[in-house]
């Protein structure tokens, strides 16, 4: 390790004293008006790295962005590394830790998988907050008209917890409120994480956060938070929070960690401050998407690049031999017996990524093999056979084993790309197209469907929006990270399938439109054996069990 103190990492991109605040010796928060003194500057080159669609334990999509950023700074590159924050749903549920692995990770990663620096603990407390001001505008006379059977807005806490999915508030008597139905969804859900992600300054977040629709009224008509006048106060809990985080990687490589939308549910990617600043630092910054280019991906594209105008550089594909077998057809628990039959049976899915950013987004492509150790020389030796024969760039990856070492071949390949391949970045949609026709564009040129089908309940969400005057925004379609499809059981490459487009939500503060498609959580359950129980601390404070 090349760990340095967070004031030597933070002069090192020239960030001076009176710019940044500290959180102990190796995490500091930058504040965000930094970027007004850097305007001038030309900004970076941007790596996106998104993945194929993962197994359930994930395919080091993050682990990957780690190594490839501190690859390119011992190539001697200017390289700052841009993540999202870890959820402590996520963290004590199924995948564990969300610091990379091996010897590509961001330090000090106990910190940062738990509280870090209260961003997502401030976002709870706003999300909350509008919550309360709701119930108690209701309970002083609802001068407003809001409909309590048509309130929007639930409240949320930073945990996987299925029990407080539907429940029933305000019991107990008069002097406890109103009763009516309530829920709650998991912090990184909340339309107010996804306003602090898409947010360009203190400003522009306070004004999203008087755009969100937290109801209806008696006529039908929406009700904004704004008119609850919370957007104040709800800016002052989040006055510290949109500030990026700065840490360090292992290998000394900075690292803006900011921002933590779920990928499946929301737009799935780091700030747009935390972005636009490192690109302004930078030569060379290296961001991930949340899950597969049908999630993240086509989400970064065209609700993340729009809204920061952003041009990604290239792109790298990160895939894995299990998660191809995966595809293929190969049980879980048998993985890691070689099976290039499988392989072979799974790699229209690699293919299918492939295709969708060269031929629809029209950006580079180097695919990212994240080598683990059960991969056989045949299989691998099979995979990079068939990329060669299409004409693909790509890499072995051994970043986690290796470290920077393990990532030199896919830093040259990704300056390769950079400086030589062809690069006519587009989006997938106008803006002012209706918004059946942007959902029908996601789902036939991204997932590969042959149509969309709208419930009942979805054309009466159409309507609404429609008659509300909400048009000209992005979409952002929640729906299952294992599948090209909504259903999670369908892997592979599916074809002759239609996607189900349950219900639509206007995330007006966000600026967007969310479309449920198949059976999306926003509160995820814990699974049967939670990462939470292999946890523990000794008494000389040694955590143990997180990753």
């Amino acid at each position: 390790m090349s760990i340095k103190r967070i004031n030597e990492v933070a002069e090192s991109i020239g960030i001076k004293e009176e710019d940044y605040y500290p959180y102990g010796w190796y995490i500091c928060k930058v504040n965000w008006k930094v970027i007004d003194k850097l305007m001038a500057r030309p900004m970076a080159k941007l790596i996106l790295v998104t993945a194929t669609n993962p197994t359930p334990k994930g395919e080091g999509k993050t682990t990957t962005t780690i190594g490839l950023g501190d690859s390119l700074t011992k190539l001697g590159k200017k390289t700052i590394i841009c993540l999202r924050e870890p959820s402590l749903g996520p963290v004590f549920g199924i995948k564990g830790g969300a610091v990379g692995g091996g010897k590509a990770k961001v330090f000090p990663e106990s910190d940062i998988n738990l509280h870090f620096t209260g961003d997502i603990h401030a976002i709870s407390s706003a999300h909350n907050l509008l919550s309360a001001i709701i119930d108690n505008h209701i309970y002083q006379g609802n001068d407003l008209g809001i409909d309590p059977l048509q309130i929007y807005w639930k409240r949320c806490v930073d945990m996987n917890d299925r029990q407080l999915r539907s429940i029933v508030s305000g019991l107990g008597g008069k002097s406890n409120g109103i009763p009516r139905e309530d829920g709650f969804e998991i912090t990184a859900a909340s339309e107010v994480m996804a306003i602090l992600s898409l947010s360009k300054d203190i400003s522009d977040l306070k004004e999203r956060l008087g755009s969100i629709i937290i109801g209806v009224n008696k006529e039908g008509k929406p009700v904004f938070s704004k008119n609850l006048k919370v957007e104040g106060a709800m800016s002052v809990l989040l006055k510290d929070a949109i500030s990026p985080n700065l840490v360090q990687t292992l290998e000394g490589t900075p690292a803006f960690i900011h921002g933590g939308p779920f990928g499946n549910i929301a737009h799935g990617c780091n700030s747009i401050i935390a972005t636009k600043l490192a690109s302004l630092l930078a030569d060379y910054v290296v961001t991930e998407a949340g899950f597969g280019v049908d999630l993240g991906g086509e989400k970064f594209f065209d609700i993340k690049c729009r809204g920061g105008n952003f041009h990604p550089a290239t792109v790298v594909l990160v895939t894995s031999i299990r998660s191809l077998k995966f595809h293929g057809g190969v049980n879980q628990k048998e993985l890691e017996i070689e099976n290039i039959e499988a392989l072979d049976k799974g790699l229209p899915n690699l293919l299918h990524h492939i295709e969708v950013l060269k031929d629809v987004f029209k950006v580079p492509v180097v695919v990212a093999i994240n080598k683990f150790p059960a991969d056989t020389e045949g299989e691998i030796t099979f995979l990079t056979e068939k990329l060669k024969g299409i004409g693909v760039r790509f890499a072995i990856s051994n970043v986690y084993e290796l470290g920077s070492d393990g990532g030199l071949e896919l830093a040259r390949e990704v300056l390769n790309s950079i400086s030589s391949d062809k690069n006519l970045f587009e989006y997938l949609y106008n803006l002012d197209a209706p918004y059946e026709e942007k959902i029908e564009r996601i789902a036939r040129m991204v997932y590969g469907a042959d149509g969309v089908n709208f419930t009942d309940e979805a054309k009466i969400d159409l309507d609404r929006l429609y008659r509300w005057g909400i048009k000209n925004l992005p979409v952002c379609i929640a729906k299952t990270q294992y599948s090209l499809t909504d259903n999670p059981k369908l892997l592979g490459r599916p074809r002759g399938f239609h996607i189900n487009i349950q219900r639509l939500k206007a995330s007006l503060g966000a600026g967007f439109i969310v479309a449920y498609a198949g059976s999306i959580l926003t509160m995820p359950g814990l699974p049967k054996h939670p990462s939470a129980v292999k946890m523990d601390i000794d008494r000389e404070g040694k955590i143990t069990g997180i990753g």
